[in-house]
């Protein structure tokens, strides 16, 4: 895939829908292209998180270990990224993330994200959004578990 087509996919993702052109060629540029194999492990649970990844082509599964195993609790897809809260709250990663099917990613570092964030207030909107999203499927997930386990 060429820097080009590389742009044209980070377009796609809701994140960076505002920025020009100019700036998604550089982070594209700046960005390292990674390759995973079904079942390989981009990082786990626990771990100090240094970047954020993209999802440009496959699945991931995102994996929570719980006393009773580990637990499968969402899987994403193209356009779609993950690790940016261990990044963004400097804590360690809060799941497992591994690769459902064969998978490609956008590494972006701590650095670089933040100068994003910093460059593209429009960014940290984006991200309050998504995260906000994710809580509330987590809380509506919690609250059909508690139901489950009083009934």
């Amino acid at each position: 895939m060429g820097l080009q087509e590389e742009v044209e996919l980070l377009r796609n993702i809701p994140l960076f829908a505002k920025i020009e052109p100019s700036k998604l060629k550089l982070l594209a540029f700046t960005s390292e292209r990674l390759t995973y194999s079904q079942d390989e492990i981009l990082f786990s649970q626990g771990d100090a998180g240094d970047s954020a990844y993209i999802i440009v082509g496959g699945e991931a599964d995102i994996v929570v270990n719980t006393p009773g195993g580990p637990l499968v609790v969402a899987t994403l897809k193209q356009n779609e990224i993950v690790g940016e809260i261990a990044i963004l709250c400097d804590v360690p990663r809060t799941a497992t993330v591994r690769a459902k099917t064969e998978l490609t990613t956008l590494r972006i570092t701590k650095d670089l994200f933040f100068n994003l964030v910093i460059e593209f207030p429009q960014i940290a909107v984006e991200i309050m959004r998504e995260l906000a999203h994710r809580l509330e499927q987590t809380t509506t997930k919690l609250r059909e578990a508690a139901a489950i386990a009083q009934s």
